[in-house]
């Protein structure tokens, strides 16, 4: 299978059984090892599928140590690993937990995390702040960004931020101004985007002009771009995707990755698909091109980016 370039595998739905989405179908019913076998099952059919690039982060539950496991298993220089730092998962599988994850975006945490993340080496290529923000002062914390340059320059790795939230544009214009030594730190980009909150797209031109790469996430929206009674305001766009889903006899899920590929050139798209069935209707994505008049339609259903990011607020880990 030849290496797709374009489509990459997130693994937080593999390492936690519970994430903020509209559920299709899967619950995780206790079965620790059971779920393990199925995380590994999933990237090992990613990597089938000709997907070389594994975005995980220790927040994610198992989801770290099962790729360090599974990179035990594989020679493949070609397998490049993205993780982060910053977010520490505490609901231990508990579906009913009150508190899934905890941010801490201090040298201490980012010190902690490293000492784990490093085994990825060499093989990994991205490391990360997991959702930088205005509010943690992370982009101004000297030291935090004095570390990750020296991390950068020592193992020859992209230093990259997550963003989420109306304001992730303002941030990602924030991380392109901080420098180290007279040189930018931030390489990459991991950013939300989809037919609904479409921001991301009046800053694409720029990032490309500076040589950055992005990594778009949540191209499914959490689950609300597939036809549901709660989303009623979506109907009309549910009705086109499930037009071009028929017309070009593919997931809705796949549509909604081709959007994103299309209209941010030169991007990775995050598959997050929790199962192999999933995996493989995202993996359509490669057998079909949306013609202009079906990326205009599309692009019509951008909504408020506030009232987006409110929408998400609402939505329950499950």
């Amino acid at each position: 299978m030849n290496e797709n370039k374009t489509l990459g595998f997130g693994t937080a739905a593999i390492g936690r059984p519970q994430y903020i989405n509209i559920r299709q179908g899967h619950y995780f019913d206790g079965d620790l090892e059971a779920f393990k076998t199925q995380g590994y099952a999933v990237l090992e059919r990613a990597y089938n599928l000709g997907i070389r690039y594994f975005d995980t982060a220790p927040g994610y539950g198992l989801a770290e140590q099962l790729l360090i496991d599974w990179l035990k298993t594989k020679t493949d220089p070609k397998i490049k690993i993205a993780t982060k730092w910053g977010y520490t998962y505490v609901a231990n599988f508990n579906p009913d937990a009150a508190i899934h994850e905890v941010k801490e975006h201090s040298l201490k945490k980012l010190n902690e995390q490293w000492e784990t993340s490093k085994v990825l080496i060499p093989n990994l290529k991205v490391y990360q702040i997991h959702s930088a923000t205005f509010e943690t002062g992370v982009l101004e914390n000297d030291a935090i960004l004095n570390r990750l340059a020296f991390l950068k320059n020592e193992f020859s790795i992209d230093i990259a931020i997550t963003t989420s939230g109306a304001n992730q544009i303002e941030v990602i214009k924030k991380a392109l101004d901080v420098s180290v030594a007279n040189e930018q730190l931030f390489d990459a980009f991991q950013v939300t985007y989809n037919i609904l909150d479409q921001s991301l797209y009046e800053l694409h031109s720029e990032l490309m002009g500076q040589n950055k790469t992005v990594i778009i996430k949540e191209a499914i929206a959490n689950g609300r771009l597939f036809r549901n009674e709660r989303f009623q305001n979506y109907n009309k766009l549910y009705t086109v995707l499930e037009e071009l889903s028929e017309k070009y006899n593919v997931g809705i899920d796949a549509v909604a990755l081709k959007f994103c590929q299309q209209t941010i050139k030169d991007s990775i798209v995050l598959s997050g698909a929790s199962n192999v069935t999933h995996l493989e209707s995202n993996a359509k994505v490669t057998s079909f091109k949306l013609s202009e008049n079906d990326i205009e339609r599309l692009k019509d259903f951008a909504v408020n980016t506030t009232n987006y990011w409110n929408e998400r607020k609402q939505l329950n880990w499950n």
